[in-house]
């Protein structure tokens, strides 16, 4: 990857602690945010302003800083876990590349700059934005207590729809909260996809995931989240003051 070809050897740890070097995680921490900008700036006749513009850029800021805030905060909490994973074996802290107190070091300079772009935003936003680290720092512990920590996920990667559409609107509407639900069903369908490749890993450790819970018979599952997550999403639109579709 980039990472290890082009970055100095000091910086690569950081940046894989960051996921930066697998940027699929980031991409679906922001469709989310776009997704609520969309809604807001279709529930306003008006012309977007620069302001509008501001929310839409700076939330590819804010998704890669807390993407990788998150996913250093889950390998800190992990490292024991992921030593016994082979997929997850060569992390920088399993690796012993860098110490637990510098990956938490490290995790609370990217979530203060999180907090700079954060600031700029109206209160409704602002509060919002504090909320998220709630789901976030539950996530990494729901597969050690719930077969459904694809949810927990969810609800944590798909707040950004409420958050971008706040700040656009100044408020969170029937239609955003509909469209944020329709990210988790989106969220669960995919990441259950993911979890395959560690089935055999986690059941030896104990691991739970929606994975391991469906076992050989997933595609009735998955089937119904992205029914859910496409009904959701085309009721949220229906559900738009002044819509200009219906």
């Amino acid at each position: 990857n980039w990472v290890d070809k082009y970055c100095p050897a000091w910086t690569q740890p950081y940046l894989k602690l960051s996921r930066i070097d697998r940027p699929i995680g980031t991409w679906l921490l922001l469709i989310p945010c776009w997704w609520g900008s969309g809604l807001a700036l279709l529930s306003n006749p008006s012309v977007p302003s620069l302001s509008d513009l501001w929310i839409i850029l700076s939330c590819i800021f804010g998704a890669i800083l807390m993407r990788g805030a998150g996913c250093t905060w889950n390998d800190i909490t992990d490292q024991n876990i992921d030593a016994r994973v082979s997929r997850t074996q060569s992390r920088p802290l399993p690796s012993n590349q860098i110490s637990s107190n510098i990956a938490f070091l490290w995790m609370l300079i990217q979530m203060l700059l999180s907090l700079g772009i954060l600031l700029t935003y109206d209160l409704v936003a602002i509060l919002l934005g504090f909320l998220a680290i709630i789901p976030v720092v539950i996530y990494p512990f729901a597969k050690r207590f719930t077969w459904w920590p694809q949810l927990f996920l969810g609800v944590t990667f798909n707040w950004g729809v409420l958050l971008a559409f706040s700040a656009h609107s100044g408020t969170i509407t029937l239609s955003a909260i509909l469209l944020y639900m329709s990210g988790i069903f989106w969220t669960l369908f995919y990441d259950t996809i993911y979890a395959y490749q560690d089935t055999q890993d986690d059941a030896l450790i104990g691991v739970k995931s929606t994975a391991r819970l469906f076992g050989d018979n997933p595609r009735k599952w998955l089937s119904g989240f992205v029914v859910a997550s496409t009904s959701l999403c085309i009721l949220a639109i229906i559900m738009v003051p002044r819509n200009f579709f219906f």
